[in-house]
C-alpha cells in the first residue's frame, strides 16, 4: 500500500485518464458533486469512504480530487491506505482543473452545497441580530449570540442544526422523474 499522494497537474490527470490509465475519484460530499464535478469521475464521499470499497482495475492509477484539494491534502493518508499501487491528488482540485481551462459538468439546478447554504443562513442571522440590536432592541443581539454558539457546537461536535433545517427546505428536495 502506498502512503503519499503525488500531486498531478490538471493537464497530466487529464492526459492519463485520456489514455484510460487512471480513474478520478472525487471525495467530496453528493450534494457538492451533484452540483459540479469532472466528467467520469467516480463519486467515494469522504464521510462514507471505507464503506464506498474503492475497486479500480489492475494497472489503473487513483487521482483523489475535491473542489481546492485541501481536503484530499488533510486526508492523504486514509485516502492513500484504499489503494494498491500509485496515488495522486489532483492540484487545485475541480478548482484548479477549471482554472485549467478543462471542462467540468455543472448542474445549476443543483441546490448549493449543505456548507455553503449554511455559511449564507448564518451569516444572514448574524447581520440581522446586529443590525436589528442597533437599530431596535439590544436583545435583537442574542441571535448572533445563537448563531454563534450553534457554530461553535457543530465544529465541536460534528452535528449541525442548520444543516439539518435546510436540507428540508423545499428547493433542497430533488423530485424524481
Amino acid at each position: 500500500m502506498t502512503t503519499v499522494l503525488t500531486p498531478l497537474t490538471p493537464a497530466d490527470a487529464r492526459n492519463r485518464l485520456l489514455q484510460h490509465r487512471a480513474v478520478l475519484v472525487d471525495i467530496r460530499e453528493p450534494d457538492e458533486f451533484a452540483r459540479r464535478h469532472v466528467r467520469g469521475a467516480l463519486s467515494r464521499p469522504l464521510s462514507a469512504f471505507e464503506q464506498a470499497h474503492l475497486k479500480i482495475e489492475p494497472g489503473r492509477d487513483v487521482i483523489f480530487t475535491c473542489r481546492t484539494g485541501m481536503r484530499t491534502g488533510a486526508n492523504c493518508d486514509r485516502l492513500a491506505k484504499a489503494v494498491e499501487g500509485p496515488a495522486f491528488v489532483l492540484e487545485g482540485g475541480v478548482d484548479g482543473w477549471e482554472a485549467a481551462g478543462l471542462p467540468v459538468e455543472e448542474d445549476r439546478k443543483a441546490p448549493l452545497e449543505m456548507m455553503r447554504q449554511v455559511q449564507i443562513a448564518a451569516g444572514l442571522l448574524v447581520l440581522a441580530g446586529v443590525g436589528l440590536g442597533f437599530g431596535f432592541h439590544p436583545g435583537f443581539f442574542a441571535i448572533s449570540g445563537f448563531v454563534g454558539a450553534g457554530l461553535i457546537f457543530a465544529g465541536a461536535t460534528g452535528f449541525c442544526g442548520m444543516a439539518g433545517l435546510l436540507a428540508r427546505a423545499p428547493w433542497n428536495r430533488r423530485t424524481v422523474g
